[in-house]
């Protein structure tokens, strides 16, 4: 029996992508052992996952080196075949070199990958252009981790909401809905998020027959309610559903209006509508959506500064903010 280890401790989005790791080498290795290393704050979107044999959560807000080491104890307990990390960064790329494992494969971009036993270029196509004529993904550059094991065919994420997340949905929905849609307003990056009176002016143009559903973090409740106010309807459900119960909720959706942000990733996971806001960032990187039911809006003007970066900013470098006050409404529609 194969033993993996996949390594994925950056943000939720990622987290999610990573499941694409997890679905392939299920589908190739079906009676394999698979563990995973995610960050505390993501295991939510495991519970009940039917291929992970076991879940190491490392919390990084309190302790974190001290905790870091004890995760690799924890590990080192267990012998892998392959040990997959995901992450370009120095302390996974610690905890791949520490695992005990056949083969331990990763990036070339961390630190520690002359360490690694096979070594995979991370390329983000055109540096900070626009251009990627191959349409690499993010699941693409993950499945080159993995492809000298299985093939080279697209991986794709998913999440499993268990039968307690649904009934959880339908109890804050009902469980014969009216028509809804979902919007999750926010992003942890300033220049990635929509700005909320466009959010109003699109919920504005929703039918009056449809709800409206703002979804998100508990942190995202005061610009949700200030939505909310202005708009003057829609329903904030943000810190009452878990992970997956929010995830059944997008699945369910006549749309998800999202930023190019981890709720982005959660709907191509669940195979739901989604319509994905970029702003400072390009769906060029890898990051848009993965199902033909997604689809994107952007400005059209052409900006020289547009993309500003590959992950945002927390204000507009340039002070007018043009490339996220440019996407119109009717674009969405």
């Amino acid at each position: 029996m194969k033993r993996f280890l996949v390594i994925q401790t950056a943000f939720l989005g990622d987290a999610v992508l990573a499941t694409a790791v997890l679905e392939k080498l299920h589908a190739f290795f079906p009676d394999a052992a698979i563990d995973m290393v995610v960050r505390k704050g993501n295991e939510g979107l495991f519970d009940g996952h039917p291929f992970l044999r076991k879940l190491f959560v490392w919390d990084k807000q309190t302790n974190k080196t001290i905790n870091l080491f004890r995760l690799i104890g924890d590990l080192r307990k267990s012998r892998y075949d392959h040990v997959i990390n995901c992450q370009r960064f120095f302390s996974t790329g610690l905890v791949t070199v520490l695992a005990r494992a056949k083969e331990k494969v990763g990036y070339d971009k961390n630190p520690l990958s002359f360490l690694f036993s096979r070594i995979v270029l991370h390329v983000i196509p055109g540096g900070l252009e626009k251009r990627n004529p191959d349409g690499l993904h993010e699941v693409d550059r993950l499945n080159a981790l993995i492809e000298h094991i299985t093939d080279k065919s697209r991986p794709l994420p998913a999440l499993y909401p268990t039968s307690k997340d649904i009934a959880d949905r339908d109890t804050q929905i009902g469980s014969r809905p009216a028509k809804y849609v979902c919007i999750a307003p926010a992003s942890v990056w300033f220049t990635k998020q929509w700005p909320a009176a466009k959010w109003v002016d699109l919920i504005k143009q929703i039918p009056a027959d449809v709800r409206v559903l703002l979804i998100g973090a508990s942190s995202d409740t005061p610009l949700c309610q200030q939505i909310i106010t202005s708009a003057g309807r829609g329903e904030v459900l943000v810190g009452k559903l878990t992970l997956l119960a929010t995830a059944a909720l997008m699945q369910g959706a006549h749309m998800n209006y999202v930023n190019d942000s981890a709720p982005l990733h959660i709907a191509s996971a669940m195979n739901a509508p989604v319509t994905a806001i970029f702003c400072s960032t390009v769906a060029a990187f890898g990051f848009g959506p993965l199902r033909a039911n997604g689809r994107i809006a952007e400005t059209t003007e052409e900006l020289d500064c547009r993309p500003c970066g590959l992950h945002g900013h927390q204000e507009c470098p340039k002070g007018h903010f043009r490339c996220a006050l440019g996407v119109e409404v009717a674009s969405l529609s």
